[in-house]
């Protein structure tokens, strides 16, 4: 949970800082961004069950 407070407070920290240098968000659009990270995060998931599953 901490980790995520963190993650939070630091993105919020950044999207602050870019909004007074008026920068644009340095994110994706909002849902190709969720999914992109949504599929990192699964294949990450499933690459670890594969090695757990068949080499181990």
């Amino acid at each position: 949970m901490t980790e995520i407070l963190i993650a939070l407070a630091a993105g919020t920290f950044i999207g602050i800082v870019f909004s007074l240098l008026k920068l644009p968000i340095p994110a994706p659009q909002a849902i190709s961004g969720i999914a992109g990270i949504l599929g990192i995060y699964l294949g990450s998931v499933t690459y670890s069950w594969i090695i757990e599953r068949f080499f181990s």
